[in-house]
């Protein structure tokens, strides 16, 4: 009897040790996917077909309809911020960036010494291009794209050009692979027209990570007149121009997928689409572009819009498409910005001995198959004067600027954050309360108002050679 037990035990071992090694080689013969996350600009969430909106965006809507539609998919505040975690996984107050954004004579950027997603994925035999808006720092280069792990850039450094000149105060802000490059075209053209190019250009035998980063729709709001005269119906010119923009973008998603089929690399892309931030609905965050009139952006039924922790200014349009990978349909799941970083390190086997601790979580079985999400917890941000987090559907918004404000929210039940429940729970104030603290105590300063003393700015209220908050 023992002789028997140890042979089955044998045989099992042997069979066990087949499978897994069958297993392995499938895994490693498996190519590994081809990723082109895509990023808009201050788009309002519900500015967007599938979410109910009169701007036209076919493509988008195909990918949505096609994809998973990721509901509570938060990013952060404002530009800058959004960048920074999902190029390192990490909350920005680990590193300074949680405040504003970089401003045109700002001399700081994203540290050199985080690991970044471009330069995890190219350790994982990827070969990575940007193509858009960088907005991680610009006074130095080795803030730039191209000393960040990008084999390959293409665009402005900073947070708000002129759509058609490329300019910025004058100067031309457009650059490839660190040279300034100055030619004629609408950016959103130029951009789309560039994604186009190394797809067709691309060895599928090398998987690809494309950036595409749009500056679509942040101000200033314009279009070219084909793309406005689809709008002859709407009367507000600042609105007409605003779905100009949006519509000019879809067109070029819609290019981008096209140049995926035709080279046949469809079937093992990963395309996701996100905003960096909500839609903006406060001239304290239309940028250095001077708006008079009712801002365009719309989030829906979400309170407040970019720049704000309210909901519509961080949950934003997301969806991701991956045929045969994704089931179609709404995932309700939470997720935030800096889950991207090691769902795509999942996904590529990269490792991530070189990164810093991760506030990041995969989210993929959610994302995929919607599955109950490892995310419970949303930090929105946490400043010197202002923090939000959310555990469950529980949401703490606490301003401490004179006179301070505590609000508690039950997104589950309110998700327009119009009732304020902090008197009826004060033992949930308290909890959340302790959450930020401890946050708090492991923040570093945020650059942005260091750079404000640099300048000799740190008692003004305003900012007139930064052109204000921009992004």
């Amino acid at each position: 009897m023992l002789l028997m037990r140890w042979i089955t035990a044998l045989t099992l071992g042997i069979f066990a040790s087949l499978g897994f090694s069958q297993f392995a080689a499938a895994q490693q013969s498996t190519p590994k996917p081809n990723i082109v996350f895509i990023l808009a600009d201050d788009l309002g969430w519900k500015d967007v077909g599938f979410h109910g909106s009169d701007i036209k965006t076919p493509n988008i809507d195909q990918l949505a309809q096609t994809g998973a539609r990721l509901e509570q998919f938060y990013a952060m505040p404002m530009c800058t911020p959004t960048r920074a975690a999902l190029m390192t996984g990490r909350y920005p107050l680990r590193y300074g960036l949680q405040m504003a954004v970089i401003p045109s004579a700002g001399k700081y950027g994203l540290a050199t010494d985080e690991w970044l997603l471009p330069q995890l994925l190219k350790q994982a035999g990827y070969q990575t291009a940007i193509v858009g808006k960088w907005h991680l720092g610009h006074i130095d280069k080795k803030y730039w794209p191209h000393q960040r792990g990008f084999d390959y850039s293409y665009g402005p450094l900073i947070g708000e050009i002129d759509h058609f000149k490329h300019t910025s105060h004058g100067v031309t802000d457009w650059y490839r692979n660190n040279k300034v490059v100055k030619e004629p075209g609408y950016d959103t053209h130029l951009f789309g027209a560039d994604a186009v190019r190394i797809i067709n250009a691309h060895d599928p035998k090398t998987p690809l990570f494309l950036y595409l980063a749009f500056t679509a729709p942040h101000t200033p709001y314009q279009a070219p007149q084909n793309d406005l005269d689809k709008y002859k119906g709407i009367a507000d010119p600042l609105r007409r121009a605003y779905a100009a923009q949006i519509t000019a973008m879809d067109d070029q998603i819609g290019k981008v997928v096209e140049a995926l089929e035709k080279r046949k690399m469809r079937d093992n892309t990963l395309i996701f689409f996100v905003s960096d931030n909500g839609g903006t609905r406060s001239n304290l965050f239309v940028g250095e572009a001077a708006v008079k009139g009712e801002l365009p952006p719309s989030n829906g039924p979400y309170r407040d819009g970019k720049g704000s922790v309210y909901e519509g200014g961080m949950r934003v349009v997301a969806l991701a498409k991956w045929p045969g990978r994704i089931t179609p349909g709404v995932v309700n799941g939470m997720m935030q910005i800096v889950d991207i970083y090691p769902t795509l390190a999942g996904l590529a086997g990269a490792q991530l001995g070189k990164s810093k601790p991760l506030d990041g979580l995969d989210v993929w079985q959610t994302m995929s198959e919607g599955k109950p999400s490892a995310r419970t917890e949303v930090v929105y941000n946490v400043e010197p004067y202002r923090a939000a987090v959310r555990q469950g559907d529980w949401k703490l918004v606490w301003t401490t600027l004179l006179p301070p404000t505590i609000e508690l929210f039950d997104l589950a039940k309110d998700p327009a954050e119009s009732k304020n429940l902090a008197d009826e729970h004060p033992e949930k104030v308290k909890e959340l309360q302790a959450r930020i603290i401890e946050l708090a105590k492991q923040a570093k300063p945020p650059l942005f108002l260091l750079e404000l003393v640099r300048l000799g700015l740190s008692h003004a209220p305003e900012f007139p050679d930064l052109g204000g908050p921009e992004d």
